[in-house]
């Protein structure tokens, strides 16, 4: 049997046969779809940011993993199979979030993890007998998973190391597709297995990331991790939520477990939108500033997020939490707008409110990269756009890059301040260039093909 596994991309210009190329990591699902079939099957890998797919190679079942925003990428890979009658099973987020959708365009679907679902689809697919849709009921064991990295070899990533070490988060922010997915839960795979991935690859890989949505979700847990990996002297980042950062024990294993920076989700400086966004524990403790101050204290950088279009949000709103993220001297931050993802309890409620503009932004040939796709309460869905490229173009200055530069935090270790320097470069490249960027392949010719 063979598998061709396929990581689409989000969508190309017209006549543009090539894509951006300055975030491209290890798509990790990939590799974990391809650990989980039988050793048995002939696995094919392409990745559709970086190679052109060989339609017409031999194929008996192409898995593709779809998020929203390269949906209408994927059905259209679905249907250049689709024509040569090879069949499509798609999983990701976004089939966990619009099963119904994603079916239209794919003989099977994955519903759910597919940890303990994928060696029946391969079995049926031997068989010519593949199910509509495999749906996971309930939270998988992640024991003994095991991402096949051999896919990735020839091809041209960023050279830090992916790895999963749980999945899921407590909390249920409204904006956000994780807690909807996985219903505010979190799995965590058992600690000599991520132990042994780390040291498998810790010689080819000078940053890890773990991938995890929520590395501190469980506390508890995180420090026992923690415990584990300090002999493994290995420079690791992830994503946490603030509220870790007034725990001085986990501030303490943090940092001798090897933690070069963590990305906490600030989101918004007033108080009143982390409310409405059900995040309010951000303000716990003495909120930012306490935290943050923690944080320094430990050299821990940050990468700082924020989002913009709740309702309390005006254009004045842009420069205060620039001027914020500057005084922190933060490591890198992001200035995005408010997505309302399918499926989250945000998007039900702007579809009450009569806010959405598009009946599915994602599919929509009017929709590019960054464009609005909601009408916020305190400025135009233009203005919303445009301040937030402003924001990032007055982060990324020369003048900012510099300054946050020699802050004691950032140049406190050889290797992250020597990294400083290119990652905010690219930052600083990357502020306008998906900005109006299409959904899909603007070259792509004809109707998608649904599946029967």
């Amino acid at each position: 049997m063979k598998l061709t596994i396929i990581h689409p991309c989000i969508g190309r210009r017209a006549g543009d046969a090539s894509y951006i190329r300055t975030w491209q990591m290890e798509p990790l699902p990939a590799a974990a779809i391809a650990g989980l079939t039988p050793r048995d099957v002939e696995v094919r890998f392409y990745d559709d940011r970086m190679e052109k797919i060989p339609f017409d190679e031999p194929a008996d079942l192409v898995a593709i993993s779809v998020e929203t925003y390269t949906a209408k990428r994927a059905y259209q890979i679905a249907s250049a199979y689709r024509k040569r009658k090879v069949p499509v099973v798609m999983g990701g987020f976004h089939a966990s979030l619009q099963p119904e959708e994603v079916g239209r365009y794919a003989e099977s679907v994955v519903v759910g993890e597919a940890e303990s679902l994928w060696p029946n689809v391969i079995d049926d697919a031997r068989h010519g007998r593949l199910a509509k849709t495999y749906h996971q009921k309930g939270r998988p064991a992640l024991a003994g998973m095991n991402p096949d990295r051999s896919i990735f070899r020839g091809k041209r990533y960023l050279p830090i190391g992916l790895v999963e070490a749980g999945r899921g988060c407590h909390f249920k922010c409204e904006f956000c597709a994780v807690q909807t997915v996985f219903g505010a839960t979190q799995t965590r795979r058992p600690i000599d297995d991520i132990l042994r991935e780390v040291d498998r690859v810790k010689h080819e890989k000078k940053l890890f990331f773990f991938v995890d949505d929520n590395i501190t979700s469980n506390l508890d847990q995180a420090k026992e991790f923690f415990r584990a990996l300090i002999p493994l002297k290995v420079r690791w980042v992830s994503q946490s939520s603030i509220n870790a950062a007034h725990d001085e024990e986990f501030l303490d294993l943090l940092v001798r477990s090897g933690c070069m920076g963590v990305l906490i989700g600030f989101e918004s400086l007033d108080r009143n939108n982390l409310k409405d966004m059900n995040k309010s524990f951000n303000t716990m403790r003495g909120g930012f500033a306490g935290a943050l101050a923690n944080l320094r204290r430990h050299r821990v950088r940050v990468y700082g997020t924020f989002i913009f279009g709740y309702d309390r949000d005006t254009p004045d709103s842009f420069s205060q939490t620039v001027a914020f993220a500057k005084e922190h001297a933060m490591y890198i931050a992001a200035f995005n707008h408010l997505t309302p993802f399918p499926g989250t309890p945000l998007y039900h409620r702007f579809q009450t409110e009569g806010r959405l503009l598009y009946d599915a932004w994602w599919l929509d040939d009017r929709y590019r990269y960054n464009h609005i796709p909601f009408t916020p309460a305190g400025m135009s869905p233009i203005e919303l756009q445009r301040c937030c490229l402003e924001a990032r173009r007055a982060f990324y200055s020369w003048r900012s890059i510099v300054r946050r530069g020699f802050d004691a935090v950032n140049r406190a270790d050889a290797f992250m301040w020597r990294n400083f320097y290119l990652i905010n470069a690219m930052h600083r490249a990357d502020v306008g260039l998906r900005d109006g960027y299409p959904l899909g392949d603007e070259s792509w010719t004809g109707p998608l093909l649904p599946a029967n």
